[in-house]
């Protein structure tokens, strides 16, 4: 502890409440955030992205290579050729669904080929084989694949035939800006990435308030906050501190991923594009989402730090602390899949029970916010959020106070009003 805490406790025995969580929140906000194990901490999830990245490029790259889609032609010189120039006429129309035929070599040298033992001995890298005439094709392949590539073959045979048109007519079309289903679907889409994005950070930077608590617990550090300052306080400035090395942790991991932005914009953004297209807004607007989120990745904090702290209050040793918190973080995803299948069902009763439940409130009113254009209701969670902190920080301060500082008092009784209270030993002379 600094000397100016030192020298304000001294000053006033017993500080207000405000007074002393922040004289709390400060001393732990430093210490934590000046201290090496930080640094391991912020580093530490750089690490699994790193690695989940190279991990799924190497198995996208491996896959492509692995997995064909070539379809093998087997058909007589002039067919195959037909074949060929009847893909490439409509791959326009077809797009990503066109395709790839590739001519067997081993079929234009035999002439007793057989499709179905060629298959059965590997085949090379053919999913299926083309036999037969244009007006008689015949696709050889597994159940799947025959499946999914007929209807296709059968139109190109179609094309490739000489009573086909030479020309297929381009269809009309006329764009709308968007449409109730469609809005309403990319606005659950939002809602899925919010709640992934408040669970994976709450989870992430919830551990350091037990770490904390357990490791002053050790060194006793813990029993002097409490003999100075009311215990509520000292849970309640525990918990804010933590909640601003949790706001530095995620401005650092920001701040790198604006800078990876800069450097390698036109990737991220071809792969964006590519995979997620355009990220939909919410119904109440992008800057009240945003902040919606703050406060209730806030709340959500809060309320996991404040069950944390109970956990380290409740616990005698370290190993005790990891176990125990163990049930705690299972009932976090548990009321995160809760909230995650609710989403878009608003007045059900499951998703109302999200809703009041405190632990998965932050989630599923962070949902609402993406689906409705309703304000007043996040007021009132938020409201019934804040009393659930304060009801579990004071549940979690009487039970440390019940365990740990009854410590000393050498199990001698209070003293009850009634009772007199016992005559003063006389001075030996």
């Amino acid at each position: 502890m600094s000397n100016f805490d030192q020298a304000a406790i001294a000053a006033k025995p017993r500080l207000s409440y405000f007074q002393a969580a922040w004289v709390v929140a400060r001393r732990d906000f430093v210490a934590v955030l000046f201290s090496r194990a930080f640094l391991f901490f912020l580093i530490g999830p750089l690490f699994p992205v790193l690695i989940g990245g190279l991990a799924g490029s190497i198995g996208k790259t491996t896959s492509q290579q692995a997995v064909s889609v070539e379809i093998g032609l087997a058909m007589s010189s002039a067919d195959n050729a037909a074949m060929e120039a009847a893909a490439e006429t409509l791959r326009p129309q077809l797009g990503g669904a066109s395709p790839m035929l590739k001519r067997v070599p081993e079929a234009e040298s035999s002439a007793d080929f057989d499709a179905r033992a060629f298959l059965d001995t590997g085949g090379r890298s053919y999913v299926a084989i083309l036999t037969g005439t244009l007006e008689e094709p015949k696709l050889v392949g597994t159940q799947s694949q025959v499946d999914r590539w007929k209807g296709r073959i059968e139109l190109l045979a179609a094309t490739a035939s000489a009573s086909a048109p030479s020309r297929y007519p381009d269809a009309a079309s006329e764009i709308v800006v968007s449409s109730g289903a469609s809005d309403r679907y990319s606005r659950v889409r939002t809602a899925q990435a919010a709640q992934m994005v408040l669970f994976l950070l709450t989870i992430l930077l919830g551990g350091m308030v037990l770490s904390n608590l357990a490791e002053e617990k050790g060194n006793k550090i813990i029993e002097i906050l409490a003999a100075a300052l009311p215990m509520d306080a000292v849970f309640m400035g525990k918990l804010f501190a933590m909640l601003g090395v949790s706001f530095v942790g995620i401005a650092v991991w920001g701040t790198t991923g604006w800078a990876f932005w800069a450097v390698a914009e036109d990737a991220i953004v071809t792969v964006t594009q590519t995979n997620f297209r355009e990220l939909p807004g919410p119904a109440i607007g992008w800057p009240m989402f945003i902040a919606l989120g703050i406060i209730y990745f806030s709340m959500a904090y809060l309320l996991l730090g404040s069950l944390f702290l109970t956990i380290g209050a409740m616990a005698s040793s370290v190993r005790e602390v990891q176990t125990m918190s163990m049930p705690v973080t299972m009932l976090q995803i548990m009321v995160f899949f809760l909230s995650a299948a609710n989403i878009g069902q608003t007045g059900t009763p499951l998703e109302l029970t999200s809703v009041v439940f405190p632990l998965s409130s932050p989630f599923a009113m962070m949902a609402r916010a993406a689906l409705e254009e309703t304000l007043w209701t996040h007021a009132v969670a938020l409201v019934w959020q804040a009393f659930a902190v304060f009801i579990l920080i004071k549940g979690g301060s009487t039970l440390f106070r019940k365990r740990v500082m009854k410590s000393g008092s050498g199990g001698a009784k209070k003293r009850r009003f009634w009772q007199r209270k016992p005559p003063a030993a006389e001075p030996a002379e």
